[in-house]
């Protein structure tokens, strides 16, 4: 094998990053019991790998149960039968971040450039007798990005007849990117995406979910993705600790008309940066989980015995090392 066929085979080490992120819950009364979930440990992916990751609570020791979920997550169960008036979470991960291996990469972007949208759209309809495609269940309406048609209406001008499926998707995300506004503290987790789409503002977890219920409304199958990513300090300034956050983007199902292809054909796009590629947008995101929506995702979420009041701070760290 010439030496290009052989670089052409392996991926390339991009990045090599940490990220720490802290939840701190105080309670008023006292909590008595509590169960929570966690996902907060990232998955390995053909572009990252975890290399170290902890995790631990104060100032309760949680007894912790480990176990994958539905979507091939890291799912850990805390349960905290100890009386508390707070609880502090820290997981901290170190990761790298590769790019895919040239010769896969060029196989997949030939594929997408000759699928268009119809035959993607095609691969999810019901046909007896046929055994159905394992992103089918990415294709139906969730709690957060429903099927609607407002968001049909809203996604139509670019799925013109014949055009291919990654360049209708990308005039989707384009448009979210210009035409809303990112705007913090101006929706909350209950906020509809249909107020989010009627609105035109929100933030990353809304942009995702407006461009998923877009893409589900025209018969697509698409993910929903949390993760982080690296931010750049103003120019002569020193890195903030806790100053990022979590991000959230899409992911989209290729479908395999051609086995020889590979197994990797999701296609992420970031609707609030504007930034897309085959299963990661840029070595400066981390992948954390994929769901349907932000509900099966949520980094940390649980059910309480007292603590009928209580305050929640985030910080988020992203470093290179």
């Amino acid at each position: 094998m010439k030496h290009n066929e052989a670089l052409a085979q392996v991926e390339t080490l991009l990045m090599k990053l940490r990220i720490t992120h802290e939840t701190h819950y105080s309670y008023s009364p006292m909590v008595v019991t509590a169960q929570h979930v966690a996902h907060l440990e990232p998955v390995n992916t053909p572009c990252q790998t975890c290399l170290t990751h902890s995790f631990s609570t104060l100032p309760v020791s949680p007894k912790l149960r480990r176990q994958p979920d539905a979507f091939g997550n890291h799912r850990c169960y805390l349960s905290l039968p100890v009386a508390h008036n707070t609880l502090q979470v820290h997981a901290q991960s170190t990761l790298e971040t590769y790019s895919l291996p040239l010769s896969q990469a060029k196989a997949l972007q030939d594929h997408a450039e000759t699928l268009t949208w119809e035959q993607a759209q095609g691969v999810y309809q019901y046909r007896a007798g046929q055994a159905s495609d394992d992103a089918t269940p990415f294709a139906y309406a969730s709690h957060h990005a429903p099927i609607d048609q407002a968001f049909k209406r809203y996604a139509l001008s670019s799925f013109t007849p014949g055009r291919p499926l990654i360049e209708a998707v990308r005039d989707v995300m384009q448009r979210i990117h210009t035409e809303f506004k990112y705007e913090s503290l101006s929706t909350d987790i209950s906020t509809p995406a249909l107020t989010v789409l009627a609105n035109k503002r929100g933030v990353c977890q809304d942009f995702a979910h407006v461009m998923l219920a877009c893409l589900r409304s025209m018969g697509l199958a698409a993910r929903y993705v949390s993760g982080y990513l690296l931010t750049e300090p103003p120019p002569g300034q020193a890195r903030l600790i806790g100053s990022d956050a979590s991000h959230a983007w899409v992911s989209l199902r290729v479908p395999q008309m051609d086995a020889s292809t590979g197994s990797e054909s999701w296609y992420d796009f970031d609707p609030t940066n504007n930034r897309e590629g085959w299963c990661s947008p840029g070595e400066d995101y981390v992948r954390l989980a994929v769901g349907r929506d932000f509900a099966d995702v949520s980094p940390l979420r649980g059910v309480l015995q007292g603590g009928t009041n209580h305050t929640l701070q985030v910080s988020v760290t992203v470093e290179p090392i």
